[in-house]
């Protein structure tokens, strides 16, 4: 989630990473009270993202720059649509440029991408949605990219559900207990309001993760034949959520075996930036 705190928590840090003792460029080169206007321009197409994060840059830098959005979260541009103008102090806008295109051209090619599996799936009843495969320090805005782009989230955090993957489901056998038990006493001590979410590897591995009472069973690696299957098994019991050798060109086929949510780590993983400047004008 975007809050103020973290828009200044995570802006602020990388306006001090990219300018510990100040611009030595803008500060020797440029007269402090220059002031200048400039424009974000997209040089192709997409989805935007990251309008808050980008205003919170140059606030950051200096409170007196002013930022004018044309475009919001989620809308759809073409090359030379401009999606906002800057104006204020020239040192503070160059100051804070790279920082503030960074940050959207990441967060507006995460949407981009996420759009694009939004569409592939349009039709079916399958959401698509995102995993906690995003950069260390970076997941709210990444996370917020792909709502931005028509995506859903998944857990924020371990803190949020539980989630037994293969290894977790591994330790369990090894400690003598059979999985349908270990879910049902997990139940049994957490509050109504957790979800517990199983991910299995072979169609025999469900029925236990239903008999413990999981609300989510996580499909991982399966064939399309293997998700029909196991949504079959699945009968409406949990949620069928798909996972792995997930792209653009599989996406489709998956959404059709009638699963409920498919995750996709390279939403967040795999996205490049786009291709977004800064154009001071000239008058």
């Amino acid at each position: 989630m975007l809050t103020a705190a973290t828009l200044t928590r995570v802006v602020g840090a990388a306006l001090e990473e990219d300018a510990p003792w100040g611009d030595l460029t803008s500060t020797t080169l440029l007269p402090a009270d220059a002031t200048a206007t400039a424009d974000l321009v997209a040089r192709e197409s997409g989805v935007f993202s990251g309008g808050e994060v980008f205003t919170a840059a140059f606030a950051l830098t200096d409170a007196s720059i002013t930022v004018d959005q044309h475009f919001g979260d989620g809308d759809r541009f073409v090359p030379g649509d401009v999606l906002a103008s800057v104006s204020g102090s020239a040192r503070g806008i160059l100051t804070a440029e790279r920082v503030a295109l960074n940050f959207v051209q990441r967060m507006s090619g995460i949407a981009t991408l996420t759009a694009a599996y939004v569409a592939a799936v349009d039709g079916s009843p399958a959401r698509i949605v995102d995993t906690r495969k995003t950069t260390p320090g970076l997941r709210a805005f990444e996370r917020h990219a792909v709502l931005s782009g028509g995506g859903r989230n998944h857990r924020y955090s371990l803190s949020d559900a539980v989630m037994a993957k293969d290894n977790h489901l591994a330790v369990i056998a090894r400690s003598g207990v059979d999985l349908a038990t270990a879910l049902r006493d997990a139940l049994s001590r957490l509050p109504h309001t957790v979800h517990v979410v199983v991910e299995v590897d072979r169609l025999d591995q469900i029925p236990a993760v239903l008999d413990g009472g999981a609300h989510t069973v996580l499909l991982d690696n399966f064939s399309l034949e293997d998700l029909r299957s196991g949504v079959a098994l699945i009968g409406g019991r949990a949620i069928a959520e798909a996972s792995g050798g997930v792209n653009l060109d599989t996406v489709g086929d998956i959404a059709r075996t009638g699963v409920d949510v498919i995750s996709v780590g390279a939403l967040t993983h795999s996205a490049r930036a786009l291709d977004l400047g800064l154009d001071v004008r000239i008058s």
